[in-house]
């Protein structure tokens, strides 16, 4: 899933906390300078003073816009309108005063050095913020780009990208649709496949997203943009040439130089995916605190039961094929991962694309009797009250997962996806999800699972995070499956 960035002023946000900061600053030093001491705050006027120009500074961003093309304006127009922006605050402050009439008790001189210590601490304060950003360009950003363009494009592209969009991407490698020059390099990044095995890649490597640029003369390549909406990733289309996608989110914004259309399953503002990211924190820190107290009694029983470590680490894959380590409460034997292939047979999922079974011998005190019963220990039931997830808020806090998402695959699983089923690796795993509280350990269809994901995915919004954890404690209280 794509992240919208936010319109407007907001995205500036990192601007507005710097001018707070440095008008809060210009406020007390002038204070200071006028010959009363350096806390203005101990003053009922000025007290209310420091708040009022604050909330005014605000508003004068918001409805002057002056932090509009903050990253493109050169010196002398940044001075401009940081004294214009001084002014007009100034001019609402003495507003303020006359409004309350009480003009006569506030210093003049404190009014007028205010403001102008102002500017030029905002001023100075923007072109070192501008200079810090514009020499991050240089570092590893942390969205993987893949550009599919021409050879004779393709350095002009990359050029671009590098210089205009700071440091949100990492160029993973370029795609050219005229020649296959696999392996070799343009502008200093790896061609990395042809035309004809680019979804493929795309499928194999951690890939956020898809810049197409084509010049007029070339055709967009229809077959391989529909392999890449098979597969979920985003799609920056060059508005050269319009094509619609549908049952896909689309709109229109700006990589480098280019306008492009952005083809995705879904996206989310910046201020959607805060809130989802203050919820998995506030969640994490909860599931840690309860992880802790588990361990108390959960450890020993495991220990005794399996002598061993008490948790079990494995690689899996996250969001958009990046890979990480996650975290649960060993319910398994020591050698659980070496007896796999033996068990593969028994597998209800069949292919390999996921691995379930009605009974498995390698879950602590798992054994099948002489007469062909079965009996169950400590293993069992802390997979079946779902308690050996709980290490998983770890990953959580980490940011590596959410606690409602897809649930994430193991490195051996995704090798055998096709296109289609990359759609559910599209937004970061989670703890629980669409899958698991339709059905948990009932749906042993594949296809059925990558549904229900792509339904979450293409559906997402707080609201049904929240309902999809709601409906997560009834199944558990039920003890309805496993996780």
């Amino acid at each position: 899933m794509y992240r919208k960035d936010t319109d407007g002023w907001l995205k500036h946000w990192d601007f507005i906390l710097l001018d707070m900061i440095c008008l809060q600053l210009a406020f007390v030093l002038a204070y200071g300078l006028s010959g009363y001491g350096f806390n203005p705050y101990q003053t009922m006027i000025y007290r209310n003073m420091s708040i009022y120009i604050e909330v005014a500074d605000l508003a004068v961003l918001f409805l002057l816009g002056t932090l509009r093309n903050v990253l493109k304006r050169g010196y002398y127009r940044e001075f401009l309108i940081t004294a214009y922006q001084s002014i007009v605050m100034g001019a609402v402050s003495v507003l303020y005063l006359f409004l309350i009439q009480q003009g006569q008790m506030y210093s003049r001189l404190a009014m007028i050095l205010t403001f102008v210590l102002y500017t030029l601490l905002a001023y100075i304060t923007r072109i070192l913020w501008k200079r810090f950003l514009q020499s991050r360009r240089k570092e590893v950003g942390n969205h993987s780009l893949l550009i599919v363009t021409t050879e004779k494009m393709a350095s002009k592209v990359i050029r671009n990208v590098q210089e205009q969009n700071y440091s949100r991407y990492m160029i993973s490698g370029v795609v050219l649709l005229d020649h296959d020059l696999t392996g070799q390099k343009v502008a200093g990044i790896r061609v990395v496949a042809s035309e004809e095995n680019a979804a493929e890649y795309v499928c194999r490597e951690w890939i956020d997203e898809v810049l197409v640029v084509t010049p007029e003369e070339i055709p967009y390549p229809d077959k391989l943009l529909e392999q890449f909406a098979e597969t979920g990733v985003t799609v920056h289309l060059n508005l050269a040439k319009i094509n619609s996608e549908s049952g896909k989110r689309q709109f229109v914004e700006k990589i480098g130089n280019y306008t492009v259309l952005t083809t995705s399953i879904n996206y989310a503002s910046s201020r959607q995916l805060f809130l989802k990211r203050l919820m998995d924190i506030a969640g994490g820190l909860v599931g840690c605190i309860l992880t802790a107290i588990l361990f108390i009694f959960v450890a020993p029983a495991i220990y005794i039961a399996s002598p061993g470590p008490i948790f079990f680490s494995q690689e899996r894959v996250g969001k958009n094929g990046k890979k990480f380590k996650m975290y649960k409460f060993r319910s398994m034997y020591m050698d659980a991962e070496e007896r796999k292939a033996e068990l593969m047979k028994d597998n209800k999922l069949g292919d390999g694309k996921m691995f379930k079974l009605d009974f498995d011998p390698r879950v602590i005190g798992n054994k099948v009797l002489p007469d062909g019963t079965h009996k169950t220990g400590v293993g069992d039931f802390i997979r079946r009250t779902s308690l050996d997830e709980f290490p998983q808020f770890f990953n959580v806090l980490k940011g590596d997962m959410s606690i409602v998402g897809t649930r994430p695959p193991l490195i051996s699983e995704t090798n055998l996806y096709e296109p289609r089923h990359k759609a559910r690796l599209a937004i970061k795993p989670g703890i629980t999800g669409m899958w698991q509280v339709s059905g948990r350990s009932d749906i042993t269809d594949f296809e059925e699972v990558v549904r229900l994901d792509k339904e979450y995915i293409e559906n997402w919004d707080i609201g049904l995070d929240i309902k999809i954890l709601l409906k997560t404690v009834m199944v558990v209280a039920k003890k309805d499956g496993s996780m």
